[in-house]
């Protein structure tokens, strides 16, 4: 799309023009330098603020800005006071006081994704839930571009969706999270799914029905609409007169696992491959499978070549990775479980009980609801972290809970209450900022700890 375009969309949603505009970027992460430098190569006027004495890319935008005026260690009020857009980085919640006060003041507010959306004609997939987003985005990238589509992956996950326009694909599939969808409202996409609704980030929403409604916000627009026919809240987010499909794992939909001797994924009555042949762990995957299916159906892609390439998916890094196998004990890493909901997933994808290693940060959520679950799935649970007494109360012993200091020890203590023949499972149920510096770092100690172990 050319910049003429670009400029009467932006002025169309969000009446931005470039004489008048003065633009305000309220954040300096990776989203916040990308739509930096997206705005470089246009006429729009803008600065960039931060709360940060130094964000993490001051340094580059300098260089390479030097005339962009940048605002950091604080929220400048007389930055604030000029600006007529905020475009506020999803890092940095709407309800700070400075972005209260400019809103009330009539500022206007939108995201890099709205960017994204002014800037582009190709169709745009959005995938957004509670669990699973990640490897249903990363398993229908390799979908599209196996059937032969030039497709470019990125938003939430990986790649800032501004910087995928430099690959100039032909399909954009964007992971899109709570955060980032409560402050967008251009986009329009072409198929667009909640793949679930479960408690998460209760700290910035207020409750779970505001959160589920800024989930519920992927869907504005016009496009197909992808439903999980197993979770309440998501069905009734269909909306009369749009088209629909749905995937499900415990009744028939427009696709569906068909159980019997050889489950099978269907769409309709048509058999498409055996589950059997996925090479993920857990059925929590088949889900993610059914998805990515009937996302890449409504785009147009062809059912043949999308099921090849699930048989070749081999997952994501830290989602229900497996680590080794040591004296007969499997050790998986599902660090990227942040969440209630993702944890539960997890553990119900066994078919006998594991060794629960969890525990973190839990942002405000109900530790209890972990509580059939783990009753159910675990022979014991070896708890981290800065929540752990917390997550131990509402446990309220329903199974034998262990308590240690950092990963390794975790480990050590899992391989003590371990049999050959058992499964530990790193699925915290939390974020992992209170110990570690990212669900990878977290992933990858507990990956170094097990190594570490004797081979029997």
């Amino acid at each position: 799309m050319n910049t003429a375009n670009l400029l009467g969309n932006l002025q169309s949603h969000f009446k931005l023009n470039p004489d008048s505009a003065r633009l305000l970027i309220v954040g300096l992460g990776a989203t916040g330098y990308s739509a930096a430098q997206f705005l470089q190569k246009t006429p729009i006027k803008f600065a960039v603020i931060d709360s940060r004495k130094n964000p993490p890319l001051i340094d580059n935008l300098r260089e390479q800005m030097p005339d962009v005026p940048v605002f950091s260690g604080g929220f400048d009020q007389s930055a604030l006071d000029v600006a007529t857009h905020l475009l506020v980085s999803p890092g940095v919640s709407l309800h700070e006081a400075a972005i209260q006060k400019a809103v009330q003041a009539g500022v206007t507010v939108l995201s890099d994704i709205d960017l994204f959306s002014c800037a582009t004609d190709k169709p745009i997939i959005a995938i957004t839930g509670s669990n699973g987003k990640s490897t249903v985005t990363t398993m229908l990238g390799e979908m599209a571009n196996a059937a032969g589509v030039k497709t470019a992956i990125g938003g939430n996950l990986g790649t800032p969706a501004l910087d995928l326009l430099q690959q100039d694909a032909e399909l954009y599939v964007l992971e899109l999270s709570s955060f980032q969808l409560e402050r967008t409202t251009a986009l329009n996409a072409s198929v667009a799914t909640v793949l679930n609704v479960s408690p998460d980030h209760l700290d910035r929403h207020d409750g779970m029905a505001d959160y589920a409604a800024e989930k519920q916000r992927v869907f504005r627009g016009d496009g197909v609409m992808i439903l999980n026919a197993d979770d309440a809240m998501v069905m009734a987010m269909r909306e009369p007169g749009r088209q629909t499909l749905t995937f499900s794992t415990q009744t028939q939909a427009d696709f569906y696992l068909r159980r019997g001797e050889t489950d099978t994924l269907m769409h309709g009555e048509q058999a498409l491959m055996a589950a059997g042949k996925l090479r993920l762990e857990g059925t929590h995957n088949i889900d993610n499978a059914l998805a990515a299916l009937a996302l890449g159906t409504a785009a147009g892609l062809s059912i043949t070549k999308m099921c090849d390439a699930l048989r070749k998916f081999k997952g994501l890094p830290h989602r229900m990775q497996k680590v080794a196998e040591k004296g007969g004990i499997n050790w998986v890493n599902d660090s990227k479980a942040t969440n209630i909901g993702a944890c539960i997933a997890a553990l119900k994808g066994y078919e006998h009980k594991v060794i629960l290693i969890a525990g973190g940060e839990a942002k405000g959520a109900d530790m209890s609801e972990l509580v059939p679950v783990v009753t159910e799935k675990t022979k014991a649970v070896v708890l981290i972290g800065k929540d752990a007494p917390l997550i131990a109360q509402a446990l309220n012993n329903c199974v034998p809970v262990h308590f240690a200091g950092n990963m390794k020890e975790a480990v050590t203590i899992a391989a003590n209450l371990a049999s050959a023949g058992d499964s530990v499972l790193l699925s915290p149920a939390c974020a992992s900022l209170d110990q570690y510096r990212s669900y990878v770092d977290r992933g990858n100690k507990f990956a170094e700890a097990v190594m570490s172990l004797p081979l029997c």
